[in-house]
């Protein structure tokens, strides 16, 4: 493996694989695996648990890492191709990424959806464009509409606690002040389809996930055995739920249109998931959020404090999956 750009590009044997090299390394510490190497991490955007989690992989492997926050004690940082450099940005990411790269062994991104044009976001424009400027190994930190890492500790996630391969995985619309990305549902939606699991897409209407990304999720379940479906009936789709997996998102239906988008959901402020949300729902359903999560918005207290919320089991999963990426990516099998 040179590259974690997506689940997809990876296949089903090689994701089970990448799992049970996490499971292996968080049993059994090689604090030298990787001494000597290093990792360049590059966040555009902000970050907690994957920046700390991947420093901390990192150097429980016997590496070490960098972090460069454009704008935070280095030059602002261009990405825009053909841009007239008159502004902010001192650095374009033409010169830039090719010079970080050549300082380690191997470099992760992380470039958020511009949120303005759903096209070039589903086509990962920015990213694409920054990843051609290396050869270097590289891992997907969070992209327009992809976080594979999340994806993989997700998946750790269920099979740790014995979640059914087959069970209902609800993957839920909350309500937000303001559009999130696209990048989590994408990428937990395909996680959960990959696993073959009975998949449906709760959202209120307006709020659907794009096509290519509900069809590549399909072409998953196809290969795994599983279904994905969407619905706006929150009492039929939580019926028998082994899971319900809590996110923020754009109204698809106006994407970029943030004016029509606040006018959308400011009447949806009823989806923050409180308790009666699984009266249908398995009696052990699992509650999950890749976090950040705002209290009494998105999720109530009782339920992310409660015996459901698996949310920190899953952060730290962060950190041993991301353990085996850098494994595999540095060392090899």
């Amino acid at each position: 493996m040179r590259r974690l750009l997506d689940l997809a590009d990876l296949g089903r044997e090689e994701v089970l694989a990448l799992l049970a090299l996490a499971a292996r390394l968080q049993h059994k510490a090689e604090p030298q695996a990787l001494a000597g190497k290093i990792l360049g991490l590059l966040f555009l955007n902000p970050s907690l648990r994957t920046l700390a989690s991947f420093q901390a992989g990192m150097a429980r492997l016997g590496g070490s890492s960098f972090v460069i926050t454009p704008g935070q004690g280095t030059w602002q940082l261009e990405t825009r191709a053909g841009a007239v450099m008159d502004g902010a940005a001192a650095e374009h990411a033409r010169e830039g990424i090719p010079v970080l790269a050549s300082y380690c062994d191997a470099l992760g991104i992380r470039a958020f959806a511009s949120g303005q044009d759903l096209a070039a976001d589903l086509a990962e424009t920015t990213f694409n464009t920054l990843a051609a400027l290396t050869d270097k190994p590289l891992i997907n930190l969070e992209s327009a509409v992809n976080h594979p890492c999340q994806a993989l500790a997700d998946w750790k996630t269920l099979d740790d606690l014995a979640v059914a391969p087959t069970g209902r995985f609800v993957l839920s619309w909350a309500y937000h002040p303001r559009p999130l990305p696209l990048a989590v549902p994408a990428a937990v939606l395909h996680m959960a389809a990959l696993r073959g699991m009975d998949v449906v897409v709760l959202r209120p209407d307006g709020f659907g996930l794009p096509e290519p990304i509900m069809a590549k999720a399909r072409r998953a379940a196809a290969l795994a055995g599983g279904s994905v479906r969407e619905s706006n009936d929150r009492r039929e789709a939580l019926a028998g739920a082994q899971v319900l997996y809590v996110k923020e998102w754009a109204a698809t239906a106006c994407y970029g249109d943030a004016a029509e988008d606040a006018r959308r959901r400011a009447a949806l402020t009823d989806w923050c998931v409180r308790e009666d949300w699984f009266e249908t729902a398995a009696p052990e359903c699992r509650l999950m959020h890749c976090l950040p999560v705002r209290r009494n918005v998105a999720i109530a207290d009782a339920v992310l404090d409660g015996p459901r919320s698996i949310v920190q089991h899953e952060a730290y999963n962060r950190l041993t999956v991301q353990m085996a990426v850098l494994y595999r990516l540095l060392k090899g099998l």
